[in-house]
């Protein structure tokens, strides 16, 4: 028997075939710069058990494809949830409102041959009464595990999706993209107060990891562990003081408050705090911050971008120094640089723009320890949740998950209702000890910009800043 070949979702007899789709673009892009033609099949799943019973179980697929073209600063786009050579022609009469390119047509992506995850799907390998079975343990487990646990919610998520990029130059690229998730949420309640915790893991691969004993009981004890301290919490304190950023998920404060500021759309419009500064040192000594989506199996990284690119590791900060921004194909060559790999999108129903892959700040040479003994009083940030920034200005507010009081080098009560509050661009140059011990998350990230959503991955060492506001109700 012939190997199954994951195209064979997107082309189809009498519907659309690999010639056909060349030559269809290359008559919709021959006025263009640049552009592509991308075909997109999908397929997802998420299944939740929460209260002691299966709450949901979804299951999804898509086909589609869109259709791009870029003369100069002006992008055409159209698509479809139809794979036709019909629907690709309309498409194309779209794209004949865009004026003639004045310049020679953009050189293609280079090649590539490598893979940083499986082509398998994970949706397929496991039972689905195997998925039910998983979680349905999870769920006595962790009731099991402690008298106060009072309710549990266990999902898993997964996704399979089959990308082919066509260009008018003759470029075709394909990407099977395998993604998982597991994520199990836990309150404990006792004497009336109630508290929760959660934990999540995942990655671009298969189920298997997430239904080994030791990763799951993990996420069960994560959880609970967050939740029984947060039991014991007193009320967050006010006003500046240092903080001690925990490794690996603090990351997403670097992420949200530096990292989208880095993107190559708001520098080439001049409206990032960081724009127009390259060369120059916007962070503290030993600060080197990188976005790097070559990572095998992590869950911002891509094999090729979504415009055919292959990813790399794009060094933005280094030693303090600016040093680049991050681009898509259309940012890039209109700031004179080359791509680096970032060009990403929701689906076939949006148009790529300069994103995140796995952004994180790389290790320094402190011992964590010795950082936590330098602190006389502050807090110790282990953990976040939900956040906001502006983007123009790299204003923040994140409230933390779990975070301690820290008084002479050693943590005291946990802490709660702490949000950190401050500016990314600031908080850089305040930073005044980088751990030995940078982490990246458990893959659980989703990051959010124009109205799309694309998985991606944070990470940082263990980091002293020189102080941040923290907003709470308790006294400083």
């Amino acid at each position: 028997m012939d190997p199954f070949d994951p195209r064979s979702l997107i082309y189809k007899s009498g519907m659309l075939d690999p010639d056909t789709a060349a030559t269809l673009t290359a008559a919709a892009l021959s006025r263009c710069e640049d552009g592509e033609l991308f075909l997109q099949f999908s397929a997802s799943e998420s299944l939740t058990f929460d209260d002691g019973r299966l709450r949901t179980a979804d299951y999804s697929r898509d086909t589609g494809f869109g259709l791009r073209g870029v003369s100069g600063e002006a992008t055409g786009f159209a698509h479809a949830n139809e794979l036709s050579a019909d629907a690709i022609r309309r498409a194309g009469e779209t794209l004949a409102l865009l004026k003639p390119a004045t310049n020679p047509a953009a050189a293609p992506p280079v090649r590539t041959n490598r893979h940083l995850y499986t082509a398998e799907s994970p949706l397929e390998a496991i039972a689905f009464a195997d998925k039910v079975r998983l979680l349905e343990t999870i769920d006595a487990v962790a009731r099991a595990r402690d008298p106060r646990v009072a309710q549990v919610t266990a999902s898993l998520a997964a996704s399979w999706s089959v990308v082919e990029i066509v260009r008018a130059d003759g470029f075709v690229a394909s990407d099977v993209r395998p993604l998982v998730r597991l994520n199990v949420s836990i309150v404990a309640q006792s004497n009336g107060r109630r508290e929760t915790g959660s934990f999540g893991i995942g990655g671009r691969r298969l189920y298997d990891n997430l239904f080994d004993p030791a990763t799951w009981n993990r996420a069960i004890d994560e959880a609970l562990a967050q939740a029984l301290v947060n039991m014991e919490s007193v009320a967050a304190p006010a006003g500046q003081c240092q903080v001690l950023l925990g490794p690996g998920w603090p990351g997403v404060l670097l992420h949200e408050a530096v990292g989208h500021g880095l993107e190559g759309d708001f520098n080439r419009k001049g409206t990032s705090a960081f724009s127009g500064r390259i060369g120059e040192r916007v962070a503290a000594k030993g600060v080197t911050v990188v976005d790097d989506g070559s990572i095998p199996g992590r869950r911002g990284s891509l094999t090729i971008d979504d415009e055919g690119t292959p990813t790399q590791e794009n060094v933005l900060i280094e030693d303090g120094i600016l040093k680049g921004y991050i681009h898509d194909r259309l940012n890039a060559r209109l700031m004179g640089v080359e791509p680096t790999g970032n060009g990403r999108r929701q689906s076939y129903a949006h148009a790529p723009m300069p994103r995140m892959t796995n952004t994180f700040m790389k290790s320094g040479t402190d011992d964590p320890a010795e950082l936590l003994s330098r602190m006389k009083s502050g807090i110790f940030a282990k953990s976040f949740g939900g956040g906001q920034v502006d983007i123009v200005s790299g204003k923040f507010v994140f409230s933390c998950t779990e975070a301690y009081m820290v008084e002479n080098g050693r943590l005291g009560a946990p802490i709660k209702g702490a949000t950190l509050i401050g500016d990314g661009p600031t908080a850089l140059t305040r930073i005044i000890g980088i751990g030995n011990d940078m982490a990246l998350d458990e893959g659980v990230g989703v990051c959010g910009k124009g109205g799309q959503s694309v998985p991606a991955g944070v990470g940082q060492p263990t980091l002293l800043t020189q102080g941040l506001t923290v907003g709470g109700t308790g006294q400083a």
